[in-house]
């Protein structure tokens, strides 16, 4: 005995167009092997799926039943489907791609290549604000970026939660602490960025909490500088804790003030359904990320 696919859905659309007739019309085979199939399946069960009334059919409690399972059986079937030839149908396109910081974005759009090589990526990097402005501006159809508003505008998915955390030179004196404060960083020459940045909001909130003005020894616009600054010695800097994978002439270090984490978001216009967006949200290892 078996319920193959052919049958269950055969039997579902005779449960949904309540004729056999009306079920072959849907199908695009002929009614003699609609009923043959319904026929088939009653008897090798001993069941009676469908009750005659006029000229339609009635599904009875067990088809009723059956139809209640069998229907999601369709639906995941249909959705295999669709996954299968998902990379048929992605043979090109281009997919334009926003990032506030080079991680985890890029990690997140490297394995996005691997998945969907045939389509062709375009990435600005910039600071927060320029990115939104990128996503309202539809300049990028969809960005990473921590902290995005939660608004009408946009659609936005946690990807990851992470801090801000202060970066030395490997050499540096407090190299080897693994954590500071504020107060002790007051001491040093600081490297920040422009006031657009998300990390450099977090880092005035937190001087200002614990009541310490400082000025730093130097202002940067973009994140790959605070880098180089401090690759070069010039002070400690501040990034956040997973935008960056270089470990060659930098050294992390934990803040006290700076131990609230944030969410870091995959998001695009509300209205933006676009195929490859979508699977930039669904890619497996944003998934992984959550």
């Amino acid at each position: 005995m078996s319920l193959t696919s052919a049958r269950i859905r055969t039997i579902n659309a005779v449960f949904e167009a309540g004729t056999f007739s009306a079920a072959a019309r849907r199908l695009g085979i002929s009614q003699p092997a609609v009923t043959q199939q319904v026929r088939e399946v009653e008897a090798e069960f001993g069941v009676k799926l469908f009750d005659r009334r006029g000229n339609g059919l009635v599904p009875t409690a067990i088809c009723r039943q059956l139809a209640t399972v069998t229907m999601r059986i369709q639906s995941a079937e249909s959705e295999a489907v669709s996954i299968l030839r998902q990379h048929e149908m992605l043979s090109g396109g281009e997919l334009r791609i926003g990032l506030g910081n080079s991680m985890p974005g890029m990690t997140l759009v490297a394995a996005f290549i691997r998945a969907y090589p045939n389509i062709s990526i375009q990435v600005e990097m910039g600071s927060w604000a320029s990115i939104i402005d990128a996503i309202v501006d539809q300049r990028v159809d969809v960005a990473v970026l921590p902290e995005v508003p939660d608004d009408g505008r946009f659609r936005r998915e946690v990807c990851l939660r992470q801090r801000v955390v202060a970066i030395v030179h490997t050499q540096h004196v407090l190299a080897r602490a693994g954590s500071v404060t504020c107060a002790e960083l007051a001491h040093e020459r600081l490297i920040f960025r422009t006031r657009q940045s998300s990390t450099q909001r977090v880092v005035d909130h937190a001087f200002r909490a614990v009541g310490i003005a400082v000025s730093p020894v130097i202002t940067l616009d973009t994140r790959e500088g605070v880098l180089e600054a401090v690759a070069n010695r010039i002070g400690v800097g501040f990034t956040w804790e997973h935008g960056s994978s270089r470990t060659d002439t930098i050294t992390k270090l934990d803040v006290a003030e700076l131990s609230r984490e944030s969410p870091e978001h995959i998001f695009c216009l509300s209205d933006n359904r676009s195929k490859l967006v979508e699977l930039f949200f669904r890619s497996p290892l944003s998934q992984g990320f959550r």
